[in-house]
């Protein structure tokens, strides 16, 4: 099967409370993988998040001088495990969310070929800490991401994910306030294989830094989740925008005739300028789908290019940092979109 390299990905914040816990209980030998890593990166934390981090096992450490977010320490986590030479990369969460003793279980798909990208389902509906609220947040949360991406997951908030190299180098993460709905509707539009693994929760140690209030990440979740699927499906969202304004306007303009061949069109003219107006503005939504449907193309041909420019990047760099890097390291900054 060839060498296999695994890189555990670990964002956090001020984590200096659990960081060390959650380290020591990640495995450091697993059947099938020739070399276990793990990559500390530490979102602009001002406790002692990084230096306990290197006095538990941390191999690498990944520092941003101030907080920029979950999604922006994703994927900088991601550029920085394929510079590694990380054939799967494992994220999981710094608070000791997810059990250490699950990763072995979550990287059987991708380490067999079976899928790109592995999300390891907590069953929200049994998790205890999970309020009701919450419980059903996440089911027509999660419910709503089967529908855009066209995949199977049940958990689609969960952090805890297995991605091959190859998925790790076609995910483009664009949001700047989470990565878990984006990064799978991404990967359903790109036809990446995507599966899920049953997995354990761990009882809640804090609060969640990333929500603030229900209704608050109920209207993030979605303007992402809109975000992306009108990225990846603008002809369709456009055009179910423009139908719904044309069949306003039709049905105003029946009314129009309605009333015009029983008493008269006097007293409705105010309806037969909406029906024109409806219907023209219908129809200009439906040609901006057309035109960013051709955008869409595009857009597909510059990502395939920065996909093939990532590998030829890393193949030219792999090299050196299985070199270079000894011990614990302290990347330097992810360059470019990343940082």
């Amino acid at each position: 099967m060839g060498w296999r390299k695994l890189i555990i990905q670990v964002p956090c914040f001020n984590e200096e409370q659990h960081i060390a816990v959650t380290l020591q209980e990640l495995p450091r030998q697993i059947r099938g993988i020739d070399e276990i890593e793990v990559l500390l990166i530490d979102d602009g934390s001002s406790d002692n998040t990084a230096e306990i981090a290197r006095l538990n096992g941390a191999d690498h450490i990944l520092r941003f001088p101030n907080n920029r977010g979950l999604a922006r320490a994703f994927r900088a986590g991601l550029d920085a495990a394929l510079r590694l030479g990380a054939d799967i990369i494992v994220n999981t969460d710094g608070d000791n969310q997810y059990r250490g003793c699950d990763i072995e279980r979550l990287i059987q798909p991708v380490l067999h070929g079976h899928a790109d990208m592995v999300v390891g389902d907590r069953d929200p509906r049994s998790v205890q800490h999970f309020s009701r609220a919450k419980r059903v947040l996440q089911h027509y949360g999660s419910w709503a991401v089967r529908t855009l991406s066209g995949t199977e997951i049940p958990d689609a908030t969960s952090g805890f994910r297995a991605l091959s190299r190859d998925a790790a180098m076609r995910l483009n993460v664009l949001s700047d306030f989470t990565y878990t709905l984006e990064t799978i509707i991404q990967a359903g539009k790109k036809k990446l294989p995507v599966t899920h693994v049953p997995v354990t929760a761990n009882p809640e140690r804090r609060g969640s830094k990333l929500v603030g209030s229900s209704w608050g990440y109920v209207k993030r979740s979605a303007a992402t989740m809109l975000r992306i699927y009108a990225l990846y499906e603008p002809l369709k969202v456009f055009s179910y925008i423009g139908g719904a304004l044309i069949a306003a306007g039709t049905a105003l303009g029946l009314r129009f005739v309605y009333y015009f061949w029983t008493v008269g069109g006097s007293g409705h003219i105010q309806s037969l300028m909406l029906t024109v107006l409806l219907i023209i503005i219908g129809f200009q939504t439906v040609l901006i789908g057309l035109v960013a449907d051709l955008i869409g193309a595009n857009r597909s041909l510059i990502e395939d290019l920065l996909f093939r420019m990532r590998r030829l990047e890393l193949g030219d760099q792999n090299t050196e940092v299985e070199t270079v890097v000894h011990g614990p390291t302290v990347l330097p900054r992810a360059q470019g979109g990343h940082s």
